[in-house]
């Protein structure tokens, strides 16, 4: 049989790197006649990890997977339209990456290029797949839901002529295919109100329809309605294959330092009772003024319970950035907490939250809700207390809380802009209540997340609905060859 050669081709960040190498493993471990090239972009300052991750899979990595890192063209625009200005002027360096891989594919022994699969912000290099002569795939990073909202509020800004951008602070609701219930505005995306990133977010929606097929890191049993809207025609075939996990960690661990903090982490968790402690954690882009720090303090003391508590630096006000580490965490917290929480609380910096979220200590996790840490809570069956921050997180917040019933609440329409120029502060006696809800140990919330857990780790055995999805993927992909 031919061997077929893909190329995924992620959007920026490590954060999308990560899902789709791990798709890239599920696909050649399932079909040997599989090798596939994963291009990588790099944006500095902002992949510092992307190496050290690379570095951490390569080793044991299959020698059907090859990484090619894309030239940097550090000239692009830093403005709010860089990531799309960025993605553009790799066009060429992909093209010349690809045109270099057929033509080492030119004997009758080499892999026949069998498509493109690229990133949900990458579709403008639909074109040069098209220029190949290859289908292209969308890897959907996010939610079903997601999806189905971006394809929804596309529909409504091109075909009715409606600006979205009036729907900020507004009652209006949405009734989105495969959703009860009412969509309200307030847990939109934030680029839904802003004209400057509709080019980013609807003109990646038009070229969705363009593609083969999208894959969706989700699964038939969490998002059943949302996944069967798909089925109508109006989009190309949806491919449900997740829960794609990276159970490692992302590189960001490796190193002597990294591994000494972690294991200061595991072996104060080793310590506690089983299901007792709140985890806080809030992504790589997570991080609070020193007055929010202190009503999450006070909310901690108040409500009792242990706590292990990630605190990141936030970028200079009005600087778009990276959040970092304190030198010291602990004196990022108010004066006395510390002392007054000794032997039930701890305060980290960056955290190895996939080893934390494992671990049988942990009851509850107040988290940003981003869609890979609400994949990797219910994978190992914690709750969440939702507190979203940015990009769709309100909608992840909204689903997981209001139409699944798989998450407690902080605040669900809490939103903080990429600048944080008008942090809006939640009350210690709001998060302690969101606390306490997510740590109850006999609620519904805590049943239907164990139940889904089982079923997500099901999906992917043999025979689960994602394996089977992930199979027919495969064989239409090949079907496809000329």
């Amino acid at each position: 049989m031919k061997k077929s050669e893909l190329v995924f081709v992620p959007s920026p960040g490590v954060g999308h790197l990560v899902p789709a190498v791990e798709i890239a493993k599920l696909m050649v471990k399932r079909d040997d006649r599989l090798s596939i090239t994963v291009l990588v972009m790099k944006r500095p300052p902002l992949d510092t990890k992307i190496n050290k991750y690379i570095e951490s899979v390569s080793a044991s990595i299959s020698d059907h997977i090859q990484f090619v890192d894309l030239p940097n063209d550090e000239k692009t625009s830093s403005g709010i339209n860089f990531l799309s200005s960025f993605i553009e002027s790799q066009k060429p360096h992909v093209k010349n990456a690809v045109f270099k891989l057929v033509q080492s594919e030119s004997s009758s022994e080499s892999p026949q290029l069998a498509g493109f699969v690229v990133g949900m912000f990458c579709t403008t290099m639909i074109d040069v797949a098209n220029e190949f002569g290859v289908p292209s795939y969308v890897f959907f990073a996010s939610s079903a839901a997601a999806l189905s909202l971006m394809l929804y509020m596309q529909a409504l800004n091109d075909e009715k002529n409606v600006d979205t951008t009036e729907f900020k602070d507004s009652d209006a609701e949405f009734m989105l295919p495969g959703i009860v219930n009412p969509v309200p505005a307030k847990v939109l995306p934030s680029v839904v109100f802003n004209k400057d990133w509709h080019p980013i977010y609807f003109g990646n929606a038009r070229r969705f329809k363009e593609a083969e097929g999208i894959m969706v890191n989700t699964y038939v049993e969490l998002e059943s309605p949302v996944i069967n809207a798909f089925s109508d025609g109006k989009t190309p075939p949806l491919y449900p294959i997740g829960p794609i996990l990276n159970l490692k960690g992302d590189g960001h661990d490796v190193g002597s330092a990294e591994t000494n903090k972690n294991k200061d982490i595991m072996e104060w968790l080793d310590d506690q009772p089983p299901s007792s402690v709140v985890f806080l954690c809030f992504g790589s882009m997570g991080s609070f003024s020193e007055e929010q720090l202190k009503e999450i303090a006070s909310a901690l003391e108040q409500s009792g319970y242990r706590f292990l508590w990630s605190v990141r630096q936030p970028p200079p006000k009005g600087k778009m950035g990276f959040p970092t580490d304190y030198a010291n965490p602990e004196e990022a917290v108010p004066t006395g907490f510390l002392d007054r929480t000794a032997g039930i609380g701890k305060v980290i910096g960056w955290a190895p939250q996939v080893a934390i979220l494992a671990h049988p200590a942990i009851g509850g996790f107040v988290s940003h809700c981003g869609w890979n840490s609400i994949l990797e809570s219910l994978w190992f069956g914690v709750p969440i207390a939702a507190w979203p921050l940015f990009s769709e997180q309100q909608l992840n917040a909204f689903e997981m809380m209001i139409e699944l019933g798989l998450a407690a609440e902080i605040k669900m329409d809490y939103r903080k802009d990429f600048r944080a120029e008008n942090e809006v502060i939640v009350s210690a006696d709001i998060i302690e209540k969101g606390i306490m809800s997510v740590m109850e140990q006999d609620s519904e919330v805590r049943k239907k997340v164990k139940a889904i857990s089982e079923m997500g780790k099901k999906a992917l055995l043999d025979g689960g609905s994602s394996h089977s999805i992930l199979g027919r993927l495969i064989e239409d992909m090949m079907n496809n060859l000329k």
